[in-house]
């Protein structure tokens, strides 16, 4: 669990437990997550937005802000794990 404040709001972080990551790139994501603040801030209680980061790939982050302003990392995907599926065809995500 990590906490930070922005403005007069003091936010927490924490990472579902089914995630295994580094320290390395919870640092990061926590990194990119207060870097955003200001966006997501202004989010709704319940909506979900999504980082995509060089080091651990897509972070899907849930926002929850009854009874306590949470911030949920429900999931991390490897660029390796990235589809597309273009004219019903799934492949790779390729840059």
């Amino acid at each position: 669990m990590y906490r930070f404040s922005i403005g007069d709001e003091d936010w927490i972080i924490i990472f579902s437990q089914h995630l295994s990551l580094e320290k390395a790139e919870k640092e990061e994501i926590i990194r990119s997550i207060a870097t955003m603040g200001p966006q997501w801030a202004a989010f709704s209680h319940g909506e979900s937005f999504v980082i995509f980061q060089q080091l651990a790939g897509a972070i899907v982050v849930r926002i929850e802000k009854v009874p306590s302003l949470i911030l949920t990392v429900s999931a991390v995907v490897n660029r390796n794990r990235w589809y597309i599926n273009d004219n019903n065809i799934v492949e790779p995500f390729e840059e």
